[in-house]
């Protein structure tokens, strides 16, 4: 008999991965948590049924999600990471020797603990010494903060459910906020090809545009998200993601990447016809 993991993406859309065996299953205070193994996409992560990694494509994401503000910024010393329990940011960020601080806010203390004894390779680097957990609501978390981070993260589930109001205006007005006068912050901006996500979209564009003086929106390619186009947002008080990249510099770095390069860096930015045309109408 062969099993399989089946997710819809829209009431006429499934994806399905075969799955050779599930190797946990719980309920916390928050959501349901499986890891499953699968033959092609090795362990894979699923929160309420939805997912939300796999071992094969997860680089892609954290990859992009960190090293495209890395690359811009030019002195991020103190972090801000929103959700992202599995550790897969954490693991890109402890690759900068500059970076002194890291906090990490993650409302559900069982997604990390699970993450750390099943998925090693995302949660290889939570132990860092650099790093300081808080297992809190990032909503409540970031409005206590002020002018304190030169990058926050914002790694967040989809926007429903524990996530939702890391959605929200006021959420990102609390991040403009909680950032110094050159900070960025990065988002994941949901799918824009199916028509309720691409409504997630706009919802999620329209309010940063109204929060931050530059904001534009990134794309990667993973196939196991919805479409397998993925946006991401970047939004900052004065650097241009583009104008203030620095190649050079980035790449005088030697970090090994699978996915991001400073090449891609720029094309990730010349989005698709229809999408420019979606943001457009909430700007």
């Amino acid at each position: 008999m062969e099993f399989w993991f089946s997710e819809n993406h829209t009431k006429n859309v499934k994806f399905s991965i075969r799955v050779d065996k599930q190797i946990y299953s719980g309920q916390s205070e928050f959501q349901r948590i499986d890891v499953f193994e699968s033959p092609d996409f090795g362990r894979f992560l699923t929160l309420d049924g939805f997912m939300m990694l796999t071992e094969k494509d997860e680089f892609i994401y954290h990859e992009m999600i960190t090293h495209v503000p890395m690359a811009v910024h030019p002195h991020v010393k103190k972090v801000l990471v929103i959700g992202a329990g599995d550790g897969g940011v954490i693991r890109e960020l402890v690759q900068y020797p500059e970076i002194e601080k890291i906090d990490m806010v993650e409302i559900d203390p069982q997604v990390v603990a699970v993450c750390k004894e099943y998925l090693p390779l995302t949660s290889c680097s939570l132990d860092d010494p650099r790093l300081t957990i808080h297992y809190a609501d990032g909503l409540r978390f970031v409005r206590s903060c002020e002018n304190q981070y030169d990058l926050i993260i914002v790694d967040s589930t989809d926007p429903f459910g524990p996530g939702e109001g890391l959605f929200t205006k006021e959420f990102y007005g609390n991040c403009y906020k909680a950032l110094k006068d050159d900070g960025i912050l990065i988002n994941q901006h949901e799918s824009p090809f199916y028509d309720e996500d691409a409504a997630a979209c706009q919802r999620a564009h329209k309010n940063i545009v109204q929060s931050f003086p530059i904001s534009r929106v990134y794309q990667a390619h993973i196939p196991t998200y919805p479409s397998g186009h993925w946006l991401f947002g970047f939004a900052s008080k004065k650097y241009h993601p583009l104008k203030d990249l620095d190649e050079t510099r980035w790449q005088g770095r030697g970090l090994s990447c699978r996915y991001y390069t400073t090449t891609l860096h720029k094309g990730a930015f010349y989005i698709p016809a229809y999408v420019e045309e979606m943001l457009k109408d909430v700007e």
